[in-house]
């Protein structure tokens, strides 16, 4: 009865260093993982870089295989403390975690595969819930939201630049067709007047004529305005949601929802944002300290 039990504790130990950064413990760690992502992030770019991979090839690849083992090590913990494995590891972070470290081990079946190591990146997600960011995450919220509802807009927007572009190449090819390579076809002028809209402008094709260049003068002004537009619909939904959100704020609304500062995540279902304190999760009544 008591070997059950320590095992129990055990794994709740591991659980809390783990998942959560509210303990000096879990905090330590996921700071320490947080440094080690970033040294692996950096030992990929080095070695992608020809003078130093050839100086530092031995070093940077053990470096590369020691944080590979550790991020396994680290991935398995993170499955035998949880109640529900499958629960994460098909979870947004399992899945990321499993291909943050699965690169290394296929380089050694497929060539140059090791660069994918690079997605470790997406681990750095984590930093919200490490620093307790969460409570600056509401204007991002609003941003997501005003792009949300501006999509109809903008899609429409976006729809009749592609025919002005279609039609305005199509001029550009019939003015300038017979004098310039550059516009030798439609989809060719449709490119490059897409190119000129966008104000991006490579110069690898140019107009010739007197009213080629004039028309091509044209569409650049056009493309400042162009690109103004989906700012300005994305900027008035977001100050309209923004107004919105003032006038539902009042104290006594129990809509509001408030900013949660803890990191505990449920070892049963990995359910996290919990209120402050909360002893038991709000979706599967699991403690959420275990003594």
């Amino acid at each position: 009865m008591i070997e059950p039990k320590q095992d129990k504790n055990w794994k709740v130990r591991l659980h809390e260093i783990i998942y959560e950064a509210d303990t000096p413990a879990g905090k330590l760690f996921d700071i320490l993982l947080l440094v080690v992502i970033i040294a692996s992030i950096l030992l990929v770019m080095l070695e992608s870089v020809y003078s130093i991979d050839i100086k530092y090839h031995d070093f940077l690849n053990i470096s590369e295989w020691i944080i590979t083992v550790l991020f396994t090590i680290e991935y398995i913990a993170r499955i035998i403390t949880v109640k529900k494995p499958f629960k994460y590891i098909f979870s947004f972070y399992g899945i990321i975690d499993l291909l943050s470290t699965a690169p290394k081990y296929l380089s050694l079946i497929f060539a140059g595969t090791h660069a994918l190591v690079a997605l470790r990146a997406l681990r750095l997600l984590r930093v919200f819930r490490i620093l307790k960011l969460a409570r600056y995450l509401g204007a991002s919220n609003n941003l997501v939201s005003a792009l949300k509802a501006s999509r109809a807009k903008i899609s429409v927007f976006l729809f009749t630049v592609v025919i002005l572009a279609v039609i305005l190449g199509t001029i550009m090819y019939l003015i300038e067709g017979d004098h310039n390579e550059g516009f030798a076809n439609i989809p060719k002028s449709v490119y490059w007047c897409i190119v000129t809209l966008t104000t991006v402008g490579f110069g690898d094709i140019a107009p010739q004529t007197p009213l080629g260049q004039f028309i091509a003068a044209l569409i650049m002004i056009l493309g400042y305005g162009i690109i103004a537009v989906p700012t300005g619909i994305v900027t008035a939904e977001y100050t309209s949601q923004g107004n919105n959100n003032k006038n539902n704020t009042s104290p006594n609304n129990p809509e509001v929802k408030k900013v949660r500062l803890n990191s505990q995540s449920c070892s049963n279902c990995l359910k996290s944002d919990h209120r402050d304190g909360a002893q038991n999760c709000y979706n599967c009544g699991e403690p959420l300290h275990n003594t």
